[in-house]
């Protein structure tokens, strides 16, 4: 019945109330105007001529992190093979254009209607969908099966606040996940999980993200961001969720006490609250430079906030500890073994799954 609710919502019911969320999302910035056509299953290219074709599905930047290498192992073992990767957001998609290799084509994900999934589907006509981590959109799911295309859940993950989520509609998951072939889990735990929800074959093979690349840097740039760092103590606050900040100001007040001259650079986790997140520290009586403003860092700066996207290889390279964000919010915390294989010790907050 839920399910059934929410197909006829996403439908030609629901449809102005799509279209101007989207149309809000694009005036924040929050869509990439250029490629916005690709929300709409609109393709942004040609589908390639012959062979086959694998569709894997990634929802943002922590997933598509941890389906690089096995996109690189399908294309060595088949460089005839085409890729088409998807993701949702600007930011994602910003990553991949660096980082993909030749044989793989991204394009945004549709927006999770019907009939922007069928397009999608008919025009790229994939052999098998390889689906990232917890992504459940019925309308992708389904839309995607009914064409008669295979899918297989790969890096599954059910964190307990979304197994007790899913707890209260077991209806809608199960069928969910019974139209995945195989899931594959990225802990014991989550198998089980995924188990108890419905699906028909769960099993842990291991988890992809440790099998992720180190995170790149320029070399020409570390070399400057550690002459402007100098000698200071310091410390990098990665990916920080709203509400964290604040926190993280307080801390650094703790420990400038008996850390004289400490540096805290803050990596937010969306690029584009750089801004509010400086303004916020300069009203708290903090010393702020911004690095896409290039405020220059000088001894009096006590907070550094580095606005960019794609330089947190740069950034855990630099310092020496990382406290990773969306831990001090019930968000789950964000992926530490990005800071560890570059050799910076990790702290985090009571919420970290």
């Amino acid at each position: 019945m839920m399910l059934s609710l929410y197909r006829l919502a996403s439908g030609p019911l629901g449809a102005p109330f799509i279209t101007a969320f989207l149309n809000k999302r694009l005036r924040d910035g929050k869509e990439d105007a250029n490629r916005f056509s690709e929300r709409l299953g609109e393709p942004g290219m040609a589908r390639p001529a012959a062979g086959r074709l694998i569709w894997i599905h990634a929802a943002s930047v922590g997933e598509s992190l941890s389906m690089l290498p096995l996109v690189e192992r399908l294309l060595k073992d088949d460089p005839a093979l085409a890729l088409v990767i998807t993701t949702g957001t600007v930011s994602s998609a910003k990553l991949l254009a660096e980082r993909l290799p030749s044989g793989a084509i991204h394009q945004y994900a549709p927006v999770d209607r019907a009939k922007y999934v069928r397009r999608f589907v008919d025009h790229w006509r994939p052999d098998l969908v390889l689906w990232a981590e917890s992504e459940f959109w019925p309308n992708l799911i389904i839309e995607t099966t009914n064409a008669g295309v295979p899918m297989i859940l790969v890096n599954g993950r059910v964190s307990p606040k979304a197994f007790a989520g899913w707890g209260r509609a077991p209806g809608v998951i199960a069928k969910l996940l019974r139209r995945f072939q195989l899931c594959f889990a990225q802990s014991e735990e989550d198998a089980i999980r995924l188990g108890q929800l419905g699906a028909n074959h769960s099993e842990y093979l291991g988890n992809l993200k440790f099998a992720a690349p180190e995170l790149p840097a320029d070399p020409a740039a570390l070399n400057e961001l550690e002459r402007m760092f100098g000698d200071r103590p310091r410390w990098l606050s990665a990916s920080t969720h709203a509400g964290e900040e604040a926190m993280i100001a307080d801390a650094h007040r703790k420990i400038a006490a008996d850390h004289p001259g400490l540096l805290s650079i803050i990596v937010p986790r969306h690029a584009g609250r750089g801004v509010e997140v400086t303004e916020m520290l300069k009203n708290r009586g903090f010393r702020v430079a911004r690095r896409t403003a290039a405020d220059p860092i000088d001894a009096e700066t006590e907070i550094y906030v580095a606005d960019t996207m794609g330089e947190l290889g740069l950034f855990f390279r630099a310092t020496p500890i990382s406290f990773m964000g969306k831990s001090l919010v019930r968000l789950g915390g964000q992926n530490p073994l990005e800071a560890l294989r570059l050799g910076s010790a990790v702290l985090h907050g009571p919420h970290m799954m």
